[in-house]
């Protein structure tokens, strides 16, 4: 697509799209035109009707080495550092706040800002030798930012050694703590990750929109308020055509006909 460098938009199927950060030299770095341009990216696809889940991957070796220390070094100012970390926060925000469910497909190494990009997807699912980590601390500059979206899905305890540290997980590993949702041979790894993208995209699509919302929200609320909420919500979505027809399917046993209302 016109004025997307680095990144690449594919349909693998009318209802699914994948999102491909093709800077292999830089092993798919997250600078400045990269992440706005992913942004961008993220924002078509969520507005085009027809795209019910998106697919992010990077090509090359690996997913993403994260930011591109060369560009980082060489930006002095500390304005210009806080310009890309909230540009960086932006694109987070707009693929947890977004309509569509997100499915990272990683393979190589995803370090720091590119492993804050798979925990901030919906699902994840990467190649057997994967590697993750958030080794900042190894050079001075702690992955402050990476550990937001990390710290959300992996416990305390194990986000601090990753943290503390700065060594690399394996996939298995990745797996156990919830940092992904599993792991398979590179050879099975894009059928996989379709065939869940393909469940997902036989579903109401408001229906998927309106849990995706839910699920975020309720997480920042007390006990008390989220039962209110999704309460709320759940009324909401019954009051959906797509809800009716859902439960009429069920009990006429057969396939339901979404119209996405």
């Amino acid at each position: 697509m016109a004025n997307l460098t680095n990144i690449k938009i594919k349909f693998l199927k009318k209802d699914i799209a994948s999102i491909i950060i093709n800077e292999p030299k830089t092993y798919n770095a997250l600078s400045f035109k990269n992440l706005e341009d992913l942004i961008k990216a993220f924002k078509r696809l969520d507005n085009n009707n027809d795209v019910k889940v998106i697919i992010i991957e990077g090509a090359g070796k690996g997913f993403s080495a994260g930011h591109n220390l060369k560009e980082v070094s060489g930006l002095k100012k500390r304005e210009k550092y806080q310009k890309l970390f909230n540009l960086c926060s932006k694109l987070m925000l707009q693929i947890v706040e977004g309509k569509k469910p997100v499915i990272a497909k990683v393979h190589g190494a995803a370090f720091a800002a590119g492993c804050q990009l798979v925990a901030s997807c919906d699902l994840a699912y990467s190649s057997n030798d994967a590697i993750f980590a958030t080794p900042g601390v190894n050079i001075g500059l702690f992955c402050s930012t990476p550990m937001v979206a990390i710290s959300r899905k992996v416990n305390r305890k194990r986000m601090m050694q990753m943290l503390l540290t700065g060594e690399p997980i394996k996939a298995n590993y990745a797996k156990e703590i919830g940092l992904i949702n599993n792991h398979f041979a590179k050879t099975r790894l894009n059928n996989e990750v379709l065939k869940v993208a393909k469940t997902i995209a036989s579903k109401s699509s408001l229906t998927i929109k309106i849990g995706k919302q839910t699920f975020y929200n309720q997480l920042e609320m007390p006990l008390r308020k989220a039962y209110a909420y999704t309460s709320k919500m759940m009324t909401k979505n019954m009051m959906a055509m797509d809800a009716r027809e859902g439960i009429s399917a069920f009990l006429q046993k057969r396939k339901p006909k979404w119209i996405h209302k």
